[in-house]
C-alpha cells in the first residue's frame, strides 16, 4: 500500500456551521482591533500574552472547544477548534496565554489523564484561567528528547526530580508544567524506554525560573531547574515508563497546528497590501508564498481532520511542520527585502520581530533535520 495516505490524509470541504464559525470569529476579531484591544503580532501564540483576551474567548466559548461537557468543555470537533484557532493566527491575536493548555494539555489530559486529573486541570483550561508550559528540552540535547537526563527518583508518596529544561515558553506566567524525566537508567539498546511524564506546580519548593531573553529583549523563553523537587503520586501523567509513547503522540497537536504555518502571517498580508495599493513595488516572490501558504493550509485542515477520525498523524504532522516552517521563515525574508526607513513604522517592526524569531521557526517542536528524517522512515529510505 502506498505510505502517501499516512503523509497526505483526505480533506473534506468545510461544513456550513464551521463557515458560520469562522464569520463569528472574524467579525469578534474585527471589533477587538477597531477598540484598540490588539495590534497584529508576529508568532502571537508564543510572545502575546495577554490574560484578559484569552477570558474574552472563554466567554463565548472558544476555548476547550474539544473537551466534553463533563469536564466543563463544548463537546465540539477538531475542526471546530482549527477554524478558531486558525483565524485567531491569521489576525495576530494574543493568544500565548491559553496556547498550550487548550492545544497540547487538554487533549493529552483527555487521552492519557486520571479522572482526578481531568476534573483538577480541565474545567480550569476552558474558563482560561489555568496556564501550562511543556517541559520536554534539555540543555545540549538538542531535539534528542531521548537523551533526556531530567531524573525522577521514587520516594514515599511520590517522586523527587532533580534537573533542568530549558526553552519553557510561559513558565514564569503558568501554573504548572508538563515535564518529561527518566525513571530508570538508559537503556543503549532501548534510548525511548524508561522515560515518564509529571505534572509539576510551578511554584513547587525547589524550583526555580530563570529567563533567556532574546537579543532583541523579549522574553518567553525560560530555563527550569529542579531540585529534588517533590511530585504526588497523583500527578503522575500517564504510565511510568510509557513517556516516549506519550510524548510523540502530543507531538502530533503541536507540529501539525496552523500555528505551524501562520506565525508570520500578518507580515505576509501586509505585503499584499501594500504591495497592492502600489506602496511596494510587485512581486512575483509574494504570489509563490501564497500558493505555498495555501498548500501547507490544506495539509494541517487535513491533520485535524486525521485527529478527528482518530487515526495517526504524527507522520503527516511532521511533513505539516517541515513545509510550514520553512514558509513562515521565507515570508519574513521577502518582507525584509522590501522594508526600508520609507515603509510605515508599524509594518516595519512587524517585519523586524519577523526577522528575530525566523531563525526559531524550524527548530521548534523538532527541528526541521529531525523531522525530514521521521519522514524519510515512512517512506522507507532509512
Amino acid at each position: 500500500m502506498s505510505t502517501l495516505p499516512r503523509l497526505v490524509p483526505p480533506c473534506s470541504p468545510e461544513a456550513p456551521e464551521l463557515r458560520a464559525l469562522r464569520e463569528e470569529v472574524r467579525e469578534f476579531l474585527d471589533d477587538q482591533r477597531a477598540a484598540g484591544a490588539f495590534t497584529p503580532h508576529v508568532d502571537c501564540w508564543i510572545s502575546a500574552w495577554d490574560e484578559e483576551f484569552t477570558a474574552a474567548l472563554a466567554i463565548r466559548g472558544w476555548l476547550g472547544l474539544t473537551v466534553p461537557e463533563e469536564y466543563g468543555g463544548h463537546g465540539k470537533s477538531f475542526l471546530h477548534r482549527y477554524v478558531v484557532t486558525e483565524e485567531l493566527l491569521a489576525a495576530g491575536a494574543p493568544v500565548a496565554a491559553h496556547w498550550v493548555g487548550d492545544r497540547q494539555i487538554a487533549p493529552s489530559l483527555l487521552k492519557y489523564g486520571t479522572e482526578g486529573q481531568r476534573h483538577a486541570f480541565l474545567p480550569g483550561i476552558v474558563r482560561g484561567e489555568r496556564f501550562f508550559a511543556i517541559g520536554m528540552s534539555e540543555p545540549d540535547s538538542g531535539s534528542d528528547l531521548a537523551s533526556a537526563r531530567t531524573r525522577a527518583v521514587r520516594v514515599e508518596d511520590g517522586w523527587r526530580i532533580t534537573g533542568t529544561k530549558v526553552w519553557t515558553s510561559g513558565a514564569h506566567r503558568s501554573h504548572a508544567l508538563m515535564l518529561l524525566a527518566r525513571t530508570s537508567p538508559v537503556d543503549p539498546e532501548h534510548r525511548h524506554a524508561g522515560l515518564s511524564q509529571f505534572i509539576v506546580d510551578l511554584d513547587s519548593p525547589g524550583l526555580t525560573i530563570s529567563p533567556i531573553h532574546w537579543m532583541n529583549g523579549e522574553h518567553h523563553f525560560n530555563e527550569v531547574s529542579l531540585d529534588e523537587v517533590f511530585v504526588p503520586d497523583d500527578r503522575v501523567f500517564g504510565e511510568i515508563g510509557n513517556g516516549w509513547k506519550q510524548v510523540t503522540s502530543e507531538l502530533g497537536f503541536e507540529r501539525s497546528g496552523p500555528e505551524r504555518t501562520l506565525s508570520t502571517f500578518p507580515v505576509l498580508a501586509g505585503l499584499a497590501d501594500r504591495m497592492g495599493r502600489g506602496e511596494l513595488p510587485a512581486d512575483p516572490a509574494l504570489g509563490r508564498l501564497v500558493a505555498r501558504i495555501t498548500g501547507a493550509r490544506q495539509m494541517s485542515a487535513a491533520v485535524a481532520g486525521q485527529l478527528q477520525r482518530h487515526l495517526p498523524a504524527d507522520v503527516a504532522a511532521a511533513v505539516v511542520k517541515v513545509l510550514g516552517t520553512t514558509t513562515e521563515g521565507d515570508i519574513a525574508d521577502l518582507a525584509d527585502l522590501h522594508c526600508d526607513d520609507t515603509t510605515d513604522p508599524g509594518f516595519r517592526d512587524l517585519v523586524q520581530t519577523a526577522v528575530d524569531h525566523r531563525p526559531g521557526f524550524t527548530i521548534r517542536g523538532g527541528t526541521n533535520e529531525i523531522l525530514r528524517g521521521v519522514i524519510a522512515r515512512e517512506l522507507g529510505l532509512r
